[in-house]
């Protein structure tokens, strides 16, 4: 007989476990099936991981800079082996915590593959058989994986998925990355900071492709700055692997070259965990292995939704989360529950320097139809970046000419990461030019700028 709930949600990552956690808030007997760990990719295999490694590289580039600060630092080095097992640790700490989160809320976790043989019916194949599960509402959350290229198949060894570069066997001395999203980037970014001769490949024009072509400029020549060789419109054709090395044929401008790297990371985007789970039989339907939906997660199936990477871009566990959390609101009963708007939705990439943005670009504001003004103030302007050593940077802003809304905002150095959730905020609430302005922000702090390339967007900077 089959244990009845009235929500399950397939998979525990950061959108499945909160959509659970708020399903059972709002008194609703939920479930999440979970075939693997805990808090999904995101906490134990990339977000979170990730920031500690970067953390560790950061710290690392600032020690070599000790003598700037007026202090002494000799002998500087690093052991590749403590650095992962850190980071190892601070994903099993959160793993354990989201554990007690669900058991906290009363949430049943079964741990195993989930197939969905029927509408409102989940089937468990656990580590003691199959277990029979039903309920009114069904969650996607299974998330997805690293897109791998035929002839750039990774092997473990010589050419490495995300998984492989966080648990690495072995520091790369040559590296080349492919792809420069904010997953390539940021390992780039690490490994580079470690003393890896890194190359970059990106296949469009322009490095971090997504954000706007001034922040892209401006993180390109701080990394070449840092040794990194980056090869923009370029594609790696194929890879041949021998004995600790590989050979990569790279063509550009018309030409191949072949060059010799003993690691590689491929970063070339990634693909919706939607095999398995019964979804063509469902009516579900899928397009370039995403679940479609509406602007409420529903897949047109009655009482089945799914939310996060799974159902396509954005791709940021932030958005998961807040859909996981919308769907709840919904299956509760709650008419009222707010779509999420992607434009809204923060994108953060923690390289050295850091990328932050927030709805258009200035490129995609202009093809949209918009009169643009645009605002801008570099962190050499800003007491508190220099004073922290961090002048090297700047802030963008985006206003519509004939309203007033600010339709995007860039960033590029240090912090921003943690700088952007202010016009994330102001979008969010559809503040106004004017209205920002008039917002007093705290001195001396970096924050200042966001005002300051405010003010530059209708001719009324100061401090520049």
């Amino acid at each position: 007989m089959a244990s009845e709930y009235d929500v399950i949600v397939i998979g525990a990552g950061p959108g499945g476990y909160v959509a659970a956690i708020r399903a059972a808030q709002l008194g609703l007997k939920a479930c999440v099936v979970e075939r693997e760990n805990l808090g999904g990719i995101c906490l134990n295999w990339g977000c979170i991981p990730t920031k500690a490694m970067l953390r560790t590289s950061e710290v690392f580039h600032l020690m070599h800079r000790a003598k700037e600060f007026g202090l002494k630092a000799e002998g500087i080095g690093y052991d590749l082996d403590a650095v992962v097992k850190r980071s190892r640790a601070i994903a099993k700490q959160l793993n354990s915590g989201v554990g007690h989160l669900l058991k906290k809320n009363k949430v049943a976790v079964v741990m195993g593959e989930a197939t969905i043989p029927a509408k409102g019916q989940v089937k468990v194949k656990t580590a003691k058989g199959e277990e029979a599960l039903s309920a009114r509402a069904i969650i996607l959350a299974t998330g997805a994986r690293a897109r791998e290229l035929p002839g750039l198949e990774a092997d473990g060894d010589l050419v490495w998925t995300y998984r492989h570069a966080l648990v690495p066997p072995r520091m790369p001395k040559k590296l080349l990355v492919i792809g420069s999203g904010a997953i390539g980037i940021e390992f780039a970014s690490f490994y580079n900071t470690l003393g890896a001769e890194t190359t970059v490949v990106e296949v469009l024009d322009r490095i971090l492709p997504v954000e706007d072509a001034e922040i892209s400029a401006h993180a390109k020549k701080q990394f070449e700055k840092q040794g990194m060789k980056i090869l923009e419109k370029a594609m790696v054709k194929s890879l041949d692997r021998g004995k600790g090395k590989v050979t990569a044929h790279i063509e550009q401008n018309g030409k191949t070259e072949a060059m010799e790297f003993d690691t590689v990371i491929s970063a070339v985007g990634i693909v919706g965990n939607v095999e398995g789970l019964g979804l063509e039989a469902l009516g579900v339907k899928v397009e370039r292995t995403h679940v479609v939906t509406d602007e409420y997660c529903r897949t047109g199936v009655d009482g089945l939704y799914a939310i996060g990477d799974v159902a396509g871009a954005p791709w940021l566990a932030h958005k998961a989360s807040h859909e996981g959390v919308m769907v709840a609101e919904l299956i509760a009963g709650n008419n009222h529950a707010h779509p999420v708007r992607p434009e809204s939705i923060a994108g953060c990439t923690y390289c050295q320097p850091q990328v932050a943005s927030v709805g258009l670009t200035e490129a995609k504001a202009k093809e949209k139809g918009y009169e643009v003004r645009v605002g801008r103030f570099p962190f050499i302007g800003n007491g508190k970046a220099i004073a922290l050593g961090e002048s090297e940077g700047m802030i963008k802003t985006v206003f519509d000419a004939k309203t007033g809304e600010l339709l995007g905002a860039h960033m590029v150095g240090a912090e921003v990461t943690e700088l952007i959730q202010g016009y994330v905020v102001a979008r969010t609430l559809e503040s106004t030019e004017e209205e920002l302005m008039n917002t007093v922000f705290p001195h001396p702090t970096l924050s200042e700028m966001m005002h300051e390339a405010v003010l530059d967007a209708y001719g009324r900077a100061v401090h520049f």
